[in-house]
């Protein structure tokens, strides 16, 4: 079972969540392996990676006897594990319908069970026994390496929204819209601030849901003789943050500090000021109960759009994106193609250009995430450079793909 520290001796750690036996007692090799993943790894990450293990567990517990999975791994006893590990992938590969989460979870359990037993291996007291796990080590990883659930996955094509849906989009979600299908104001300016930070800044939902309200800050460029403002993008300093599904900062490179136009800080400021309403907590986005938004919250107020959508732009959006849903990503996607092409059209170098994408969206120096966007942007043949002002909307528009007709 998957918990959560709240409170107790281990409280402190950032990471808390770990996983309980059937009697309420941590599995011993589950915990020593999540105290060594990568610190700067979100919880929402690890929280996955625990449950795809938690799988394995619950399997050899049937195959093994409960309890057994740790005993076997303690004492290097590879009939068991092969056991376990056989009877895992095939459960994962008969089910009905695969996913590249099956790979996942086969793939975390493997690299589990190795990295443990190689853990095992580095405690032996002589150099002999060393090398007699080591060797029966490398034979268990040459048996199962190469099992792969279904066919390896393709990088996901990257699409920004067609421009007719985010049209829409803008006169669907504006506040004061007739057909806005949110009821209160409140609401409206909530979802309004979800979309224009997507949209317009590229951030991911767990990050803006850590956003505490005075994420923006002003200043006046003496250089440029004006105010230039800028989002801080980082875990909440104010809060012990608990909500279920914490979000969380996807690396260390995502901490950063965008710039955003005057716009966007005026109507965040709007937004805090007049429709956030009293809440306990620090954070910017606050559920119709003064709570923290919760990542469900968000994933509801997308459904809902989407919902919203009429029959012949879901065809549109699905032709041109595979998908028929308007997602949070999608959104990102969206919002770096534009920019890169911004970056483009201003007559930035490619190289320099990929560094600042770098820089904005929180990817790190040798990802090639921004590669991927270049290609999208030649692909889609965007035509024109994106402004942050909202009163040239057109601007946005005629920078995204059109339907062929």
């Amino acid at each position: 079972m998957l918990a959560n520290l709240r409170s107790g001796p281990l409280s402190g750690i950032k990471n808390t969540a770990l996983l309980l036996d059937s009697c309420g007692l941590p599995r011993y090799w589950a915990t020593v392996w999540s105290m060594f993943l990568p610190v700067d790894l979100a919880e929402s990450t690890v929280r996955k990676k625990l449950s795809h293990i938690e799988s394995f567990y619950q399997h050899s517990d049937e195959i093994l006897g409960p309890g057994q999975l740790d005993d076997a791994l303690a004492a290097f006893d590879l009939e068991a594990l092969n056991a376990a590990l056989e009877g895992f992938f095939f459960v994962i590969r008969n089910q009905s319908r695969t996913s590249p989460a099956s790979e996942d979870r086969w793939q975390t359990t493997l690299r589990f069970v190795t990295e443990i037993l190689q853990r095992v291996t580095r405690s032996q007291p002589d150099q002999e026994s060393i090398w007699e796990l080591h060797g029966r080590l490398e034979r268990l990883e040459l048996l199962h390496s190469k099992l792969h659930v279904g066919s390896r996955h393709r990088p996901e094509q990257i699409r920004s929204l067609p421009s007719e849906v985010v049209e829409f989009l803008y006169e669907l979600l504006d506040p004061v819209s007739n057909v806005n299908p949110f009821r209160s104001a409140a609401s409206r300016w909530r979802v309004f601030v979800l979309f224009i930070l997507m949209l317009h800044q590229g951030l991911r939902r767990g990050e803006i849901l850590l956003l505490p309200t005075d994420a923006i800050k002003t200043s006046f460029d003496r250089r440029l003789q004006e105010n230039r403002s800028w989002i801080t993008v980082k875990y909440n300093e104010y809060e012990d943050d608990q909500r279920y599904s914490m979000p969380g900062i996807k690396t260390a490179s995502s901490i950063r500090q965008p710039p955003v136009s005057q716009m966007i800080a005026l109507v965040l400021q709007e937004y805090t000021s007049s429709y956030r309403g009293r809440a306990n907590h620090s954070f910017l986005l606050n559920s119709q109960k003064h709570r923290p938004m919760s990542t469900e919250g968000v994933t509801k107020i997308f459904q809902k759009v989407s919902s919203s959508l009429p029959k012949s732009l879901r065809s549109i959006l699905q032709s041109q994106t595979g998908n028929e849903s308007v997602t949070p990503h999608g959104l990102r996607h969206t919002c770096a193609v534009v920019r890169l092409n911004q970056f483009l059209a201003e007559g930035v170098a490619m190289d320099d250009a990929l560094q600042r994408m770098r820089v904005f969206f929180g990817w790190s120096r040798d990802s090639d995430m921004p590669l991927r966007y270049a290609r999208a942007v030649f692909e889609d043949r965007l035509a024109s450079v994106w402004r942050d002002e909202f009163d040239v909307r057109i601007s946005v528009l005629r920078s995204l793909p059109r339907r062929s007709s």
